[in-house]
């Protein structure tokens, strides 16, 4: 028997349940979530073992796995079984972890893992924001200490209205969609797209969405109260007084010194050599006699914990330059944005390109075109799709004066990539108005901060370097905030220390006419909406400011396209057509694509879309996809090859696949006895259709006489299958 506990909630139309005590009970924490009929299994698990006190970080993993037969699917594949995570899980993933790590007290440092796993999807209703849920739920129900709930959402605005959790279909051609995730108190993150949204609109999307998620967090406490764990009891943090004392003493005035070094790397280098000179300061004061410091036997533990608290001091000691003298580390106010320099067209063979720098984080910008074949599939549980517009992001371990391992991209990539995808989405032209693929890749050059948004403006550089006809610039900002007490310091365009001393990472990208990509995480357990709304006018003024200095250098897309992009054309054949054009085991666009050397891309409602390197290619190219799919037309020239010599007349090949038999009595104007005296093997030959018999069969004709014929009243056979290819059917009468 089982002692199970559920709660239940309808969620704007759709149940919502948390049930534990039944699956998956040796975890500390389980949660079976129903969301319509999409089913999650979300565990939590913490080590036993004692926490190492010298631990600088918490070891919390935060999974998210998607099972085809969630979906009654099979996973592609030679071994038919789920592999490596897909790019969307880890985004997924990255969600959930995102509202849930600043809600672990500062004391708890076991290794935890949160995996949640899609059991059951209905292609109805997404999974990406009840998974935040299902996996604060766990918490809650465990012995792990968690200062939750929290609960997450989305909001679109369609037409007008804001919908939450809109069902996957009713997502297309939105105004905004914005994943939030939140507390009772306060917003946690946020992350969403946009089409040219106003601040107005993007605030009032957030209040609602953080209204709305206040009943699923309800229904989590209900649920927590009817478990009540037992939650693990707080561990008391060492705290060495004595030795915070010392360090304070003597590595303040360096701290504040190294805070007036503008530049980063110098900077790291005064307080990599502050950090080492206060260790041996400290453990030559462990060789006092009268020396007050604990753990007196283990002068490594020593060494440690002093580091650790010069970290600290340097946090306290930049914080206090920013709220009480208003002093930023390279000498900005809060509001302005770093010096900014922009190249474009820098890699000649590249169809284009663009560097952007601002402040010491710089982005290189590439554009690739290229053309349907080159879509990127996108196949996985949940999503099945083609991506005509892809941006990739890339942090080479140079960006920050480091030596590290090349690697696959991790969370981190994948999400930058992904934000300044949104961003620049909306202003990429629809396959109708441009039909290549597009792909953008950002190299992180150098990074002191914001390396996202410095590829949402190198990305837009380079569209336009390429001649995309994108409408206008998108630039992109990331906003941080200083919390202390009740005082509360925005700052615009934050450096990396800003960042990882700070409480808050805001990014804003978009237009003059509005935001395109909005995200949000912070360090703290909420910020009030006044604050936000702030930081989000802020960022209006300085994405302004970036746009500018934007359209100094390129205000819009050049004419022509890059002299090494590929050459593409659009056209349409008949849907009856295509089988023509493939050809029997697709040998006919074969010698199609091995003669020309271009890229054919064939769809299923008949539209072609050719690539080639240049003109001349492309027009070869196009004919000889007419020669397989256009009708022969009486009283029209062709140019043939003769591809066989009877001694009845010759059969000349006037388009791919289409033969005729150019007749001996046709060959000349008086009576000829051989027709290689005429023509031979190999021989171009000009010549005009004459007629087309029952059954296909095409006459041509090399007589000056004919050449000068109406033959406007002069119809196929009847019964004729003139649009067939019939090349061996003369073979079947004896002329």
């Amino acid at each position: 028997m089982t002692n199970s506990l559920k709660e239940s909630i309808n969620f704007f139309g759709t149940e919502v349940s948390f049930e534990t005590g039944k699956y998956a009970k040796q975890a500390d924490g389980s949660i079976l979530c129903r969301y319509g009929d999409t089913v999650l299994l979300a565990t939590v698990v913490a080590s036993k073992e004692e926490i190492k006190e010298d631990l600088d970080f918490f070891p919390l993993t935060v999974d998210y796995i998607e099972k085809f037969y969630a979906a009654g699917r099979f996973p592609g594949g030679f071994l038919k079984r789920e592999n490596r995570p897909s790019d969307n899980e880890k985004l997924i993933a990255r969600t959930i972890d995102r509202p849930i790590r600043p809600m672990f007290p500062k004391w708890f440092k076991n290794e935890t893992q949160v995996l949640v796993t899609l059991l059951s999807y209905d292609e109805k209703h997404e999974t990406e924001t009840i998974a935040v849920s299902a996996a604060s739920a766990a918490l809650m129900i465990s012995e792990i200490p968690f200062d939750g709930p929290v609960a997450a959402c989305k909001v679109i605005k369609k037409d007008g209205e804001y919908i939450i959790n809109p069902d996957v279909d009713n997502q297309n051609e939105v105004k905004l969609n914005i994943t939030v995730a939140g507390n009772k108190e306060a917003i946690l993150m946020v992350e969403g797209e946009a089409q040219e949204a106003s601040e107005e609109e993007i605030i009032e999307a957030l209040k609602k969405a953080h209204e709305a998620i206040i009943p699923l967090i309800e229904a989590q406490e209900k649920l927590a109260k009817s478990v009540a764990p037992t939650k693990r009891a707080e561990i008391e943090i060492i705290k060495d007084d004595n030795l915070r004392i010392f360090v304070e003493n003597n590595v303040t005035e360096l701290i504040d010194k190294a805070l007036t070094i503008k530049e980063k790397l110098p900077r790291y280098a005064f307080i990599k050599t502050a950090k080492e000179q206060l260790v041996e300061k400290v453990l030559k004061e462990t060789e006092n006699d009268n020396c007050e410091f604990l753990d007196i036997e283990s002068p490594e533990k020593i060494a440690k914990r002093a580091k650790s608290i010069f970290e600290d001091v340097l946090k306290v000691e930049m914080r206090k330059m920013i709220v009480e003298q208003n002093k930023r580390i390279d000498g900005r106010p809060t509001d302005k944005v770093r010096p900014i320099w922009i190249e474009t067209g820098i890699l000649p063979r590249v169809h284009g390109s663009a560097v952007f720098t601002r402040g010491e984080t710089q982005s290189l910008g590439t554009v690739t075109l290229g053309i349907a074949t080159d879509a990127q599939k996108v196949d996985t549980v949940t999503e099945t799709d083609t991506k005509t517009f892809m941006l990739h992001y890339n942090f080479p371990s140079f960006s920050v004066g480091e030596v590290g391992r090349l690697k696959a991209p991790g969370r981190r990539e994948l999400g930058h990539g992904n934000l300044a995808e949104r961003a620049l989405k909306p202003v990429i032209p629809s396959k109708d108005d441009f039909a290549y693929t597009i792909r953008v890749v950002s190299e992180i050059l150098e990074s002191n901060g914001s390396s996202s948004q410095a590829t949402v403006c190198s990305g837009s550089l380079a569209l336009m370097d390429a001649g995309i006809p994108i409408k206008t610039h998108v630039a992109g900002i990331a906003m941080g905030l200083i919390k202390e007490n009740d005082t509360f310091t925005i700052l615009t365009d934050i450096m990396g220390d800003e960042d990882h001393l700070g409480d808050m990472d805001f990014k804003v990208a978009g237009t003059k006419d509005g935001i395109n990509a909005i995200q949000m995480d912070i360090k703290i357990q909420g910020i009030p909406e006044q604050v936000m709304e702030k930081a989000m006018y802020q960022a209006k003024e300085g994405r302004m400011h970036i746009l500018e200095e934007m359209e100094k250098a390129i205000s819009k897309p050049r004419t022509e396209l890059n002299p090494y992009a590929p050459k593409l054309k659009k056209m349409n054949i008949p849907v009856d057509k295509i089988r023509d054009l493939i050809g029997t085991g697709g040998k006919n666009i074969r010698s199609i694509i091995d003669l020309t050397g271009a890229d054919v891309a064939v769809e299923q409602d008949g539209s072609i879309v050719i690539a080639a390197k240049d003109s001349e290619t492309l027009e070869q190219t196009v004919a000889m996809i007419h020669g397989f799919t256009d009708d022969l037309e009486i009283g029209k020239v062709y140019e043939g090859l003769v591809t066989r010599i009877e001694d009845y007349g010759a059969f000349v090949e006037v388009l791919p696949g289409k033969t005729g038999l150019l007749h001996i009595s046709s060959i000349a104007e008086e009576r000829i006895n051989n027709v290689t005296d005429f023509v031979n093997l190999g021989d171009k030959v000009k010549v005009i259709l004459v007629g087309i018999e029952f059954g296909g069969k095409f006459k041509l004709s090399m007589k000056p006489s004919d050449f000068t014929k109406d033959f406007s009243q002069v119809k196929p056979e009847k019964n004729s299958r003139n649009s067939r290819n019939d090349r061996h059917s003369h073979d079947r009468k004896r002329y």
